[in-house]
């Protein structure tokens, strides 16, 4: 087709065209399907109104637009253009949308209307001598067929043949009653089969209900068969010559959306992310730099008091590098302290005493936990002369070696809180808690105690979920062993108190998702993304209740 040519064809022979280009052998199934909606798409612009209308002239009462597409032999589709098109023009029709149930045939069920049922085919496909039950599982319809046959006891099994079990024939004849059901639902005729039968085949996947949205079309107060254009711009001409005047103007619509434009959009974990963030920054929080995927056993493990034969530090549990294997710069002054510590003890502890290596220290992991940056942290503020107090917290990305599943990956985000000054307690730690909570709109909270390498006392932090009708562990928390906090030289009047808990579970909870693998990871749909409303966290004041320890 040439660029500029126009098709300017009337109802009739668009519908001329279209038996042709459905009759016409020479051409392909896919051109016969692009010229037919190439003319429907000039259909639609004008001449399915136009029909419409002349059929709405000559109706009592008006006109159903699935009936009218049916009789005119199109697709329901441009039927439903010509009513938006005409509706447009202000009161020409008047247009009521009509939803109505009816039963359709899935693929597979038109396919069995044609051929037969997966078990008739097998029941046809087994000779008077019998077939091999091994080679009837291998036909296309064996496994299916194979079961609904048996059970409806048109063949039998001998297991004691002597090439293996045999599959014969119980029953001379049989009727289909699969197909017959189908066919009356392929004739418009499912009013006559039961809702049992309905449901069997529902069942089997073979029928489907589907919703049917109609226009039910009848005539306006302004109601005219002719159709005159109307201007949607006033041209530079118009205004000079003066025609503007006796033209009609689409009405201008004030409360139609604009069309949004094309932009990035941030993944759910992302805006619970900023929420958790504003909130923090709210309560007076640094961040702290949490850049460093890669780390040192020492970091993650040994400067927190963590013994080097805990379990949690074996391969099963966490990603080791091959390159670089080993940390190569280490405070040499501070890791003395640390190795001293653990294999001697001090600062009031009697450490774990064991033999210490360097070695083990300097392996080089993806880090478990951003705790290892609030080591870091710490440390540095003790190299700071006074101590000034202070409150940092992290979000940021870790990594173990997890069994993945419905709510586990091997990487997820870690939220993380820590408070240094003079003479915390677990009082302030709880306090702290609260406040934190209360913010994200959790105010019913539970202290269970726990045990953890590097805090003590220790303890795990449960909310009431108003869902699930029970008591759910929201994060951990504890303060700071001496043991962890002394080497690192922050004076010994001096506490931490911490928390943390996960990103991904509180977006999972704010989005409805039940399956982890659907937030992160290549099974994300990102319409998901596209579609995420804003996070706004329910912070509203509640009266605070009765503090429970569990």
């Amino acid at each position: 087709m040439e660029p500029g040519w126009r098709c300017e064809l009337s109802a009739v022979h668009l519908l001329r065209l279209r038996r042709h280009t459905q009759d016409d052998d020479t051409l392909s199934p896919a051109l016969r399907l692009d010229t037919f909606k190439m003319a429907m798409h000039t259909m639609a612009d004008g001449p399915v109104a136009e029909l419409l209308l002349r059929r709405l002239e000559a109706s009592d009462g008006g006109l159903d637009s699935a009936e009218l597409a049916a009789e005119l032999g199109m697709e329901h589709q441009a039927v439903v253009g010509a009513v938006k098109s005409l509706q447009a023009l202000g009161e020409v029709i008047e247009a009521e949308l009509r939803s109505t149930k009816r039963w359709e045939l899935t693929a597979e069920g038109e396919e069995i209307a044609r051929e037969g049922s997966h078990e008739a085919r097998v029941f046809r496909s087994i000779p008077p001598e019998g077939l091999a039950q091994s080679e009837l599982m291998r036909l296309p319809s064996g496994k299916v067929g194979f079961s609904k046959a048996m059970s409806n006891k048109w063949i039998r099994v001998d297991k004691s043949a002597a090439d293996g079990p045999r599959v014969f024939r119980v029953v001379d004849s049989m009727e289909d009653e699969v197909q017959r059901r189908l066919q009356l639902v392929q004739g418009g005729q499912a009013e006559k089969l039961g809702e049992k039968e309905r449901s069997e085949l529902r069942k089997r996947k073979l029928l489907a209900e589907v919703t049917l949205k109609t226009y039910w079309v009848s005539k306006g107060s302004a109601f005219s068969t002719s159709i005159s254009k109307q201007e949607t711009e006033l041209s530079p001409e118009m205004i000079s010559s003066g025609s503007w005047r006796d033209r009609p103007f689409k009405p201008y619509n004030f409360l139609a959306h604009g069309v949004l434009p094309d932009s990035g959009h941030l993944h759910p974990l992302l805006k619970v992310r900023s929420q958790f963030r504003q909130i923090f920054l709210e309560m007076g929080f640094t961040e702290m730099p949490t850049d460093n995927f890669i780390e040192s056993s020492f970091w993650n493990f040994d400067a927190l008091f963590q013994p080097q034969q805990h379990p949690a530090r074996d391969q099963h549990d966490t990603f080791f590098l091959r390159d670089p294997a080993e940390a190569l710069q280490l405070p040499m002054d501070y890791v003395q302290r640390v190795k001293r510590t653990h294999s001697q003890g001090g600062y009031g502890s009697q450490g774990y005493k064991y033999t210490w290596k360097l070695d083990e220290a300097r392996k080089n992991l993806l880090r478990t936990h951003t705790t290892s940056a609030s080591a870091r942290a710490l440390y540095r503020l003790a190299q700071k002369k006074p101590f000034t107090p202070v409150k940092y917290f992290s979000i940021d990305r870790v990594f173990r070696n997890e069994t993945l599943d419905a709510t586990h990956l091997a990487e997820f985000h870690q939220i993380e809180g820590v408070v240094a000054d003079h003479g915390l307690t677990l009082g302030h730690l709880m306090g702290v808690l609260r406040e934190f909570f209360t913010k994200l709109g959790i105010t019913q909270l539970r202290f269970k105690p726990a045990y953890n390498p590097y805090t003590e006392p220790s303890m795990e932090v449960f909310s009431y979920h108003q869902g699930l009708k029970k008591w759910v562990e929201v994060g951990n928390s504890g303060v700071f062993r001496p043991e962890m906090l002394l080497p690192m030289g922050l004076p010994e009047n001096v506490s931490v108190i911490a928390w943390g808990l996960s990103l991904e579970r509180p977006t999972m909870i704010k989005y409805g998702i039940n399956n982890i693998r659907d937030l992160v990871g290549h099974k994300v749909n990102l319409q998901m993304v596209y579609d995420s409303p804003l996070c706004r966290l329910d912070a509203e004041p509640r009266p605070p209740p009765t503090q429970e320890a569990a």
